[in-house]
C-alpha cells in the first residue's frame, strides 16, 4: 500500500511515487517515493490498523507524514502547486478508510497550525520600517482620525486629534448633522433622516435617485415594521408623543407635493405627523413626484436653518437659558450618544441634536421615547394600527410612481425592481417577519442603507466617500484572496481580522 500525492494526469494504475509528479510512502518497505521507482529510506513500515496521516504544507511547500499520530519527518521538500491526496492499493481485499477531516485527527494537527500561525505573526511584525516610522505613524493616524470623522464619532476624534496632533477636515457641525441622520436610520425612523437630510443637504437625493428609491424602499419596510413616522402617529400612544414635544416640527419622509410647492393646510386643518399634531407646513421642492406624508412644520427662524424646540415649555427665558449652556450641554451629550446602543435597531436615551454646518441655530430634536420602545413584543403588521396600514398602502402606490419615473427618466432598472418586489412581498404574510423575505425586517438590513446615505453626503461636502482606513483593509483582504488563488500558503495565518481587536 502507498500514500501520497499525484498530479493531475499522472497512471493511477501504479503506486504514488513511482511515476513523474507522483509522492509516496509505502507500508511494504517505509521508503519514500518522489518520482521515482527508487524509494528512500524515510519511516517504519505499516500495515493493518495503523493509521497513517499525510500533511502538505503550503508555506514552505513541504510533505511529512504521521504514524499512529507521531510526526515522522519532512518526506518530500519544494512540491509543485495542485496535488492531489493518493492512495494505491496492490494487494486484492486491502479497505482503507479515508479521513479529510470528518473526524478528528489522530495528530495534533491544531497544535502544528499554531506554531505556523505564531510564526508567521512574527514575520509580519519584525517587518523592516527603519527610518519611515514616523511618516507611518503619522499616516495612520491620520487614517485612523478620518475613520472616526466619517463614522460620526465627533467627540471621540476630537480627542484623538488632540493627543496625535492631527487635524480633522470636516467641521464638527457637519459631523454631528451625519451622526443625527445615521442614528434616525439605525432606529427605523428614515423618513425622519430623508427629511434631515433635504433640509441640511439641498438637492442631495435630488441628485442621486438611486439613493433616494433606495431610502424609500426601506421607509416602507419600517412602515411594516412600524418603526417609521408615518405610522407611529397613529398608533395608540401618539397622544403621549404629542404631549412630549408639541409645537417641534416633525421630520416626516416627505420630501415633496404633487406640486412642486406644498402650502400650508392652515390654523384650523391640522395634520399629523410623527405623533406630532402640526398646524404649519413649509415649502418644499422635488423633481419627483412625491410620497406625500402628513405635513411637516418648521419653525421660523433663518430660511435654511434647522429648529427644533427643546421641551414642553414656551417660557422664552428658558429657552435663552438653553441656549447660553449649550456648548456645555454638547461636549457632555456627544460622548453619551456615542455610547449609545441599538437594541433591536432602535435608539433609546437619547437627545440629540441636529445642526445646519452653515448655521449657528442649534435647539434639541427631542426622542419620542414611548415610540422607541421595541416593537417586537407585538409584532403586528404597522404595529397594528388599520389607519397606520392604509397609508402603508397608499405609500406603497406613490413609491410605485416614483418607480415608475424614475424608469422612465433612466431606463430599467433592476436593482430598484428587485428592492420594490421584495418590500411589496412582505404584505403577502400574514406574519412578515416569519417569511422567506423576513430578513429585510431585520434592524441590521439598515446598516447599508445608513452607510450609503453617509457616503453620499460625505461626497457631496467634497470628502471621501469610503475612510482610507476601510479602503486599506479592503485593499489587504484582495491582497490575501490573491495569495491564497495562487496557492501562497502563508495567506491562511495572516488574516486580518487578527489584526482588529
Amino acid at each position: 500500500m502507498g500514500i501520497g500525492l499525484s498530479a493531475q494526469g499522472v497512471n493511477m494504475n501504479r503506486l504514488p511515487g513511482w511515476d513523474k509528479h507522483s509522492y509516496g510512502y509505502h507500508g511494504d518497505d517505509g521508503h519514500s517515493f518522489c518520482s521515482s521507482g527508487t524509494g528512500q529510506p524515510y519511516g517504519p513500515t505499516f500495515t493493518t490498523g495503523d493509521v497513517i496521516g499525510c500533511c502538505v504544507n503550503l508555506i514552505n511547500n513541504t510533505c511529512f507524514y504521521t504514524k499512529n499520530g507521531h510526526s515522522l519527518g519532512i518526506a518530500f521538500t519544494d512540491l509543485p502547486s495542485n496535488l492531489y491526496p493518493t492512495v494505491g492499493l496492490q494487494t486484492p481485499g486491502e479497505i482503507v478508510d479515508a479521513n479529510f477531516g470528518q473526524q478528528p485527527f489522530v495528530f495534533d494537527i491544531e497544535d502544528y497550525m499554531r506554531e505556523w500561525r505564531a510564526k508567521i505573526q512574527s514575520t509580519i511584525k519584525r517587518f523592516p520600517i527603519g527610518d519611515r516610522l514616523g511618516e507611518w505613524q503619522a499616516m495612520l493616524q491620520n487614517m485612523v482620525s478620518s475613520y472616526l470623522v466619517h463614522h460620526g464619532y465627533c467627540s471621540t476624534a476630537t480627542a484623538f486629534a488632540r493627543v496625535t496632533d492631527t487635524t480633522i477636515q470636516e467641521e464638527q457641525t457637519s459631523i454631528k448633522n451625519r451622526q443625527r441622520i445615521q442614528k434616525l436610520v439605525l432606529a427605523g425612523r428614515v423618513g425622519e433622516a430623508i427629511e434631515a437630510t433635504q433640509q441640511l443637504y439641498p438637492g442631495l437625493l435630488e441628485h442621486n435617485p438611486n439613493l433616494l428609491f433606495m431610502l424609500k424602499c426601506r421607509q416602507f419596510v419600517e412602515m411594516v415594521n412600524g418603526t417609521d413616522s408615518e405610522v407611529r402617529c397613529f398608533s395608540a400612544r401618539s397622544p403621549r408623543s404629542q404631549d412630549s414635544y408639541p409645537g417641534s416640527p416633525s421630520l416626516s419622509p416627505r420630501h415633496g407635493s404633487n406640486n412642486s410647492h406644498v402650502h400650508s393646510t392652515g390654523a384650523d386643518s391640522p395634520t399629523c405627523s410623527n405623533g406630532v399634531m402640526s398646524t404649519k407646513s413649509k415649502q418644499s421642492h422635488s423633481k419627483y413626484p412625491t410620497l406625500s406624508s402628513s405635513s411637516s412644520s418648521s419653525s421660523s427662524s433663518s430660511p435654511s436653518s434647522v429648529n427644533y424646540s427643546e421641551s414642553n415649555s414656551t417660557d422664552s427665558t428658558k429657552s435663552q437659558q438653553h441656549s447660553s449652556t449649550s456648548n456645555q450641554e454638547t461636549s457632555d451629550s456627544e460622548m453619551e450618544m456615542e455610547a449609545e446602543h441599538y437594541p433591536n435597531g432602535v435608539l433609546e436615551n437619547s437627545s440629540t441634536r441636529i445642526m445646519n454646518g452653515t448655521y449657528k441655530h442649534e435647539e434639541i430634536l427631542q426622542t419620542d421615547e414611548s415610540s422607541m420602545e421595541d416593537s417586537c413584543s407585538q409584532r403586528q403588521l404597522c404595529g397594528g394600527n388599520h389607519a397606520a396600514t392604509e397609508r402603508m398602502i397608499q405609500f406603497g402606490r406613490e413609491l410605485q410612481m416614483l418607480s415608475e419615473q424614475l424608469c422612465r427618466e433612466y431606463g430599467k432598472n433592476t436593482m430598484h425592481k428587485k428592492m420594490l418586489q421584495d418590500a411589496f412581498s412582505l404584505l403577502a404574510y400574514s406574519d412578515p417577519w416569519n417569511c422567506p423575505v423576513g430578513q429585510q425586517l431585520d434592524p441590521i438590513q439598515r446598516e447599508p442603507v445608513c452607510a450609503a446615505l453617509n457616503s453620499a453626503i460625505l461626497e457631496s461636502q467634497n470628502l471621501p466617500k469610503q475612510p482610507p482606513l476601510m479602503l486599506a483593509l479592503g485593499q489587504a483582504s484582495e491582497c490575501l484572496r490573491l495569495m491564497a488563488r495562487v496557492g501562497l500558503g502563508s495567506c491562511s495565518f495572516a488574516r486580518v481580522d487578527d489584526y482588529l481587536h
